[in-house]
């Protein structure tokens, strides 16, 4: 079933444009309806999350969290998960993962199923959880130290991109002497020199005070235009996924299904001024509206 999600406008942005998979139609109303379900076909789908449901055992009663959810992440593709507290959103990330198995449907990456398998994504959990004795090019380096590479090559390699992240001369530092934001740098980094292809980012910046979280937005962006990883987000926040997304799936509550796959219609690259713009309100107050509904 096709699903349509329509915004209304005053008058047409001169940022907003029709990206690949995105249907811009006007009606004579001042409207733009976006097709929201249908998949992109531009991308080489490296995540495929196919009618999963996940229910678990409480001490009283089986819990169902998750129903029938699918969903898709393409190579070179940001795509955002929001919904209700509670609704689901990190235990899809441990199934993903590999952590925890689905009571049903498959997951698959680059084609192939991963169901209970770990080792085939990047994570970046809400806090930074760097090691507090590893200095900070150590703790960048973790996961291709653990996959066998010469720690002293990699430091040299982590010294260049600790630059190019704005973290020069912080080298030799220890998690405890750098700011929230910095952390967060440094644990992005390190998912970032992960081998896998598909990086899960999961609220990595609910913790920050609001300057620092704007601050890191634009950073975020800055570096995805650069590298342009396969990401799946998790946020609450309606503005930030706005800003960042090609892709939103909306869920509801628990347990948790796609309300919407919304189709982000703004073209890139993106600045923090387009939440000024009127046609950026107008889908925020839809989607917000959506998750009020549940």
């Amino acid at each position: 079933m096709k699903q349509w999600l329509e915004v209304e406008v005053t008058e047409a942005p001169q940022q907003m444009k029709a990206d690949s998979g995105t249907q811009l139609l006007p009606t004579g109303t001042g409207s733009v309806i976006t097709r929201g379900s249908e998949q992109d076909d531009a991308f080489d789908l490296v995540l495929q999350v196919e009618a999963v449901s996940a229910s678990f055992a409480d001490t009283k009663e089986s819990v169902h969290v998750l129903d029938d959810v699918t969903l898709s992440v393409g190579r070179g593709q940001f795509v955002t998960i929001i919904g209700p507290s509670g609704s689901g959103k990190s235990t899809l990330f441990h199934l993903i993962g590999g952590l925890m198995r689905p009571t049903s449907g498959d997951i698959l990456i680059n084609g192939i199923s991963v169901v209970g398998q770990t080792g085939h994504v990047s994570y970046m959990p809400q806090q930074p959880a760097l090691f507090p004795w590893r200095t900070i090019e150590d703790n960048v380096i973790l996961a291709q130290e653990l996959a066998g590479r010469s720690k002293k090559e990699l430091r040299q390699e982590a010294r260049q991109w600790l630059a190019n992240v704005g973290l020069a001369g912080y080298e030799r530092a220890y998690p405890h002497m750098l700011s929230g934001g910095m952390q967060q740098r440094a644990a992005f980094l390190r998912a970032l020199l992960s081998p896998h292809e598909l990086m899960l980012l999961d609220e990595p910046f609910s913790a920050l005070d609001a300057l620092t979280r704007s601050e890191m937005q634009h950073w975020l962006l800055e570096q995805w235009e650069r590298h342009r990883r396969s990401v799946l987000f998790v946020t609450h926040s309606i503005e930030e996924a706005l800003l960042l997304s090609d892709t939103i799936y909306v869920l509801s509550n628990r347990p948790a299904h796609v309300l919407e796959r919304v189709q982000v219609p703004f073209a890139r690259p993106r600045q923090q001024a387009l939440t000024l713009d009127p046609a950026f309100a107008a889908l925020k107050q839809q989607v917000a509206e959506m998750l009020r509904q549940q």
